[in-house]
């Protein structure tokens, strides 16, 4: 009579325990995608070239001071001009350390001194770069056969842990913090999204001119609303 009643207790306590479980999970996931917490990160489809490999190649082509030419000239004199400001060596490098490149083939450097996150956003990028623009691709599953706008930006805030699902432009415009990032910034519209990154531009618009996503030029922002992740 006694073991009875305990399973009559218990058997209620563990129902409730498992119904919880489940609401969570059911909730879990819509509040998922809005969190700028650590998640796990997306696995890119492509292989990726060694990007800070190539990155630390770029700063030391930069760091060399330039050859000079020696030649044999006569004198001639000139009338004064306005000093031409070029930039220096150390001015090179600086930028190599802090902005990202994009090469003629698309893919994009990473600086030496960015944050890992922001490395795994620009391979996660190059991977995807020069795939087509398929509509609501990216939003179905994250290895897809191409990505739209937002698509494509989700999977690159996903594969550095900083979004938990992929989101529609509009969603996009309420997530994270408001007003531009120090490294990352999503620019967000009802209709468009875009990323930039490094300094460097992450857009499908961008693939009609180049093939890739990446671009070093800017565009216009108007009617567009600046996110970023927290931090960054």
């Amino acid at each position: 009579m006694r073991l009875r009643r305990v399973l009559v207790i218990c058997l209620p306590t563990a129902l409730l325990s498992a119904a919880a479980v489940a609401g969570f999970a059911a909730t879990g996931d819509s509040e998922a995608a809005r969190t700028v917490g650590r998640v796990a990160p997306v696995p890119s489809p492509l292989a990726v070239p060694p990007v800070l490999e190539r990155a630390a190649e770029r700063f030391e082509r930069k760091a060399q001071p330039p050859t000079a030419r020696v030649e044999r000239v006569e004198r001639v004199e000139e009338p004064a001009r306005e000093p031409v400001r070029r930039s220096t060596p150390q001015q090179s490098t600086d930028a190599a350390l802090v902005t990202a490149d994009v090469l003629e083939n698309g893919i994009a450097l990473p600086p030496l001194q960015s944050p890992q996150e922001v490395r795994q956003i620009i391979e996660a990028g190059n991977a995807i770069a020069r795939t087509p623009y398929k509509w609501g691709g990216g939003h179905g599953r994250w290895l897809d056969t191409g990505y739209d706008c937002s698509g494509s930006v989700s999977f690159a805030l996903a594969s550095a842990g900083l979004l938990g699902g992929p989101l529609d432009s509009g969603r996009l415009m309420s997530w994270g913090s408001p007003g531009p990032g120090r490294w990352i910034t999503v620019w967000s519209s009802p209709g468009h999204v875009f990323l930039i990154v490094a300094g460097v531009r992450f857009d499908t618009s961008g693939t009609r001119t180049t093939g890739s996503r990446w671009q070093a030029s800017m565009r216009s922002t108007a009617g567009f609303v600046a996110r970023h992740p927290a931090g960054f």
